[in-house]
């Protein structure tokens, strides 16, 4: 059960919110289960983002981590400053995160460890395995929160970041999860986290993991990345994406992305969406080209330090929000624009 509280997201309204949950006068029952994410035993160091939004609620922090053989990653989330014990399980069940066995997993221990507030980052994963654990904890799940004001109120986004609402939760247990843009990751040096084997409950399921087919790449992680360069349908097919964005990327050691319209023509694969329904970033620089700018691709990016856009329609939306821009034909200004900064690296 929750209750909004909603303002625009330009602007403040005042607001006095009385938490009516016993544990709010009890911060010392609180206890705080960070759900850690790792592929083929590395730590995916963005999950990291759950344990700082963990810190807020300034309660115990418990990582918990699973796979084939989590011992190793276990050792590494102990030493995530922040972390008071990682709760591991070794078994190559859980490798994929399938939420038909991931989530009785989870199930099984939060509630051994009777924890209080249940914290994944906003990702596929998260998204994926934590509505199943708010419905088995019959719990209403706090999607892509950005900040956390007590251990029963979160502000978060609605209406495409339009919007932000504040959602008081009376729920005993809180199902939470948080945007990494808005919780940088915690630091990977500096705790001494104890470890502990969790419970392995072994869950039945009917669901088989066949395959993937993963998109490689030695350039920067989108979602992490300092510096991205997205295109989008002004670069009217694949062949002009790869030849404008690629080496513009390549001269600012820059991760690609892409608008949704983009990826729907099929000029980039779906991992380089941003967007409401892609990823959200807010690098250092994001630079758009080619992009009109539709809310829906606003939402993903407009948190960015600084945004920059090339488009040859001046009243394109992006140029509202965009700190530098450009009107211009991109197919001519882009490649000049490369040139001029591989010649400063040279």
């Amino acid at each position: 059960m929750f209750s909004n509280y909603i303002r625009p997201s330009l602007g403040r309204v005042s607001r006095n919110i009385h938490a009516s949950n016993p544990a709010s006068r009890h911060r010392y029952l609180l206890s705080t289960l960070a759900i850690l994410e790792q592929r083929d035993g590395q730590l995916n160091k963005a999950s990291l983002s759950a344990v700082t939004a963990a810190t807020k609620l300034g309660a115990p922090v418990h990582a918990f981590i699973a796979g084939t053989d989590a011992s190793k990653v276990a050792q590494e989330a102990a030493q995530v400053l922040g972390v008071d014990k990682v709760v591991t399980v070794s078994n190559a069940a859980y490798e994929k995160g399938l939420p038909e066995t991931f989530a009785p997993l989870l199930i099984d221990n939060i509630r051994n460890g009777g924890y209080t507030h249940i914290i994944a980052g906003h990702t596929a994963f998260g998204k994926n395995v934590m509505p199943r654990v708010a419905a088995l904890l019959d719990a209403q799940q706090i999607s892509d929160v950005i900040a956390i004001e007590s251990e029963s109120t979160f502000i978060r986004p609605i209406y495409a970041g339009n919007a932000i609402a504040t959602v008081e939760s009376l729920d005993p247990i809180k199902v939470i999860t948080v945007r990494g843009t808005a919780f940088p990751a915690a630091a990977s040096e500096g705790g001494s986290g104890s470890i502990e084997v969790g419970t392995d409950p072994n869950p039945e399921t009917s669901t088989e993991w066949i395959s993937e087919d993963l998109t490689k790449s030695d350039r920067p992680d989108l979602a992490t990345a300092g510096r991205v360069v997205s295109g989008g349908r002004g670069l009217k097919s694949k062949e002009d994406f790869d030849k404008i964005v690629v080496p513009l990327a390549d001269s600012l050691g820059a991760a690609i992305g892409a608008s949704r319209a983009a990826v729907d023509s099929g000029y980039a694969d779906n991992s380089l969406q941003v967007g409401q329904t892609g990823k959200v970033v807010a690098p250092e620089l994001y630079l758009a080209i080619g992009i009109s700018g539709a809310i829906q691709h606003l939402a993903g990016m407009k948190d960015s330090k600084v945004i920059a856009a090339i488009n040859k329609d001046s009243d394109a939306p992006i140029f509202q929000v965009a700190d530098v821009g450009l009107v211009g034909d991109l197919f001519s200004e882009v490649p000049k624009l490369t040139e001029e900064l591989n010649k400063i690296k040279e």
